[in-house]
């Protein structure tokens, strides 16, 4: 029934045959079904993966759908509760406090020599970077929608790397030339 020679292939022809430019939830579980069918449950990857691979494809993605598919299927562990709704990256004052929050429950499962839980505050973290960092690179968005979003990217970036420091670093961000070139409207909101 299928063509394709291997996974990756397989899963750009499902999205073919769907004939659908944009991709969400429904899409997303529609091809992990074939490909769990085809290679079996532990070929299925990540919904952030196949999103990235079909946006490499031309796929416009449906991001709040992406998300919000990946976080519930975070969210079928324990830590369902701590790490739900904890992204939200509609402007730069929701990221920050996001970024807070996933600082404090890093903070956290480290005290707690919790290694699942700080895998968890980091998946997600890097799926909401990549997810920005992807949006940034768009064309079909505005100008004002990607230097958005590389500045969240950018957040989450330094976080990642060196979360001790993030708070101050935003802070000597905030007041940069090119942060108040970009972003100066906004001061007063964030």
């Amino acid at each position: 029934m299928w063509n394709a020679r291997n996974k990756t292939d397989l899963m750009i022809e499902v999205w073919e045959k769907l004939d659908c430019e944009s991709i969400g939830a429904a899409e997303l579980e529609a091809i992990e079904i074939v490909v769990r069918e085809e290679y079996g449950a532990g070929a299925v990857e990540s919904p952030m993966r196949i999103a990235r691979l079909l946006a490499d494809e031309g796929a416009e993605l449906r991001h709040s759908e992406i998300m919000e598919l990946y976080l519930a299927r975070a969210s079928d562990r324990p830590y369902d509760a701590a790490l739900r709704n904890i992204i939200d990256v509609s402007d730069l004052r929701s990221t920050r406090n996001s970024i807070r929050n996933l600082e404090n429950l890093r903070r956290k499962y480290k005290s707690e020599g919790d290694k699942d839980g700080l895998r968890h505050v980091k998946d997600i973290s890097i799926a909401a970077k990549n997810l920005a960092a992807e949006t940034a690179a768009r064309e079909s968005v505005t100008a004002e929608e990607r230097n958005l979003n590389a500045e969240i990217a950018q957040w989450f970036t330094i976080w990642l790397q060196t979360p001790e420091i993030f708070e101050s670093w935003v802070e000597l961000r905030r007041q940069s030339a090119d942060y108040r070139e970009k972003f100066g409207d906004l001061l007063k909101r964030h």
